[in-house]
């Protein structure tokens, strides 16, 4: 009996406190922690500004379906393939089940929602990777969602967005998901070829097979502040080169400041700056005709 009070006494304390040992002392869904400068803020505020911490200006990262709403104007935006869904080509054990869990959990049929909306009233096509979902790793269905959206800008002679947050290619699907790399490419080369516009927005974080293929070929290469973005890992790249690499390598303003980068955004002046560059481009190819 004594035994049994002490083991329901620390099953009470497992429930109430993290595993790190931490008492929780933030409200859940109520208050949000920043985890930079660790203000304490309620989340309805901090969607009002857009999940950008209003003390340090930390950006918390966004789910596709909210970005979409953040960007486009009210009641434009539709959504196109997401009747596509990830199958299990390598048989690779437990994926499917994972692939399943994500879906229900973000409410996305894959990890890059693809559609086609205005902002501020100039028609674009767009696709906004998910990192809630498998940690927004491409597989085939990425590839193919983003490759048809791209498919769907050059024949509407609109603008193509691509709003990228990945860990890289899935390994799950092997070799079948490095191909995506060279298909999105090719889609994006021949809308380069009509003369159509290719914005790419690195929001954190970018890297692997995506850094290394459509998100770094864009007319125009915009980033998120400090939004991490590189192939490899920082311990591989200093193991290879036996050289300790800056503290802010890989960061967007690294990246700005060697010339890989056209500007860094902030989230707040995100939808603006796409609308103006989106603009600039739409009148110069009126001009041309």
């Amino acid at each position: 009996m004594v035994r049994d009070f002490f083991r329901k006494k620390r099953d009470k304390q497992a429930t109430t406190i993290p595993a790190n040992g931490a008492k929780n002392d933030v409200p859940e869904g109520i208050m949000t922690k920043c985890p930079d400068c660790k203000q304490i803020m309620l989340t309805k505020d901090l969607l009002k500004d857009l999940k950008v911490c209003p003390t340090c200006d930390h950006h918390f990262r966004l789910t596709a379906t909210e970005r979409a709403q953040f960007l486009f104007d009210e009641g434009t935006f539709e959504s196109m393939d997401n009747h596509l869904k990830t199958e299990n080509p390598l048989e690779f054990p437990g994926y499917t089940e994972k692939v399943e869990e994500d879906a229900q959990k973000t409410g996305l049929n894959e990890a890059v929602l693809t559609g086609i909306g205005t902002i501020e009233g100039h028609e674009v096509a767009v696709a906004i990777m998910d990192s809630h979902f498998r940690m927004g790793s491409m597989g085939s269905v990425v590839g193919e969602k983003i490759t048809r959206a791209i498919e769907k800008a050059t024949e509407k002679r609109i603008p193509m967005l691509i709003f990228t947050a990945s860990g890289g290619a899935r390994m799950q699907e092997g070799v079948l998901s490095l191909m995506q790399m060279a298909k999105t490419s090719v889609a994006l080369n021949r809308h380069a070829q009509e003369g159509l516009l290719f914005i790419s927005t690195m929001t954190y974080p970018t890297t692997g097979g995506v850094s290394a293929s459509f998100a770094s070929v864009g007319d125009i290469n915009l980033a998120e502040p400090k939004a991490l973005i590189g192939f490899a890992g920082r311990r591989v790249i200093e193991q290879t080169v036996r050289e300790k690499l800056p503290a802010d390598f890989q960061t967007a303003e690294f990246l700005l400041e060697h010339g890989q980068l056209d500007a860094v955004v902030n989230r707040k002046e995100m939808k603006e700056t796409l609308a103006k560059i989106v603009r600039l481009h739409t009148k110069e190819a009126q001009r041309h005709e």
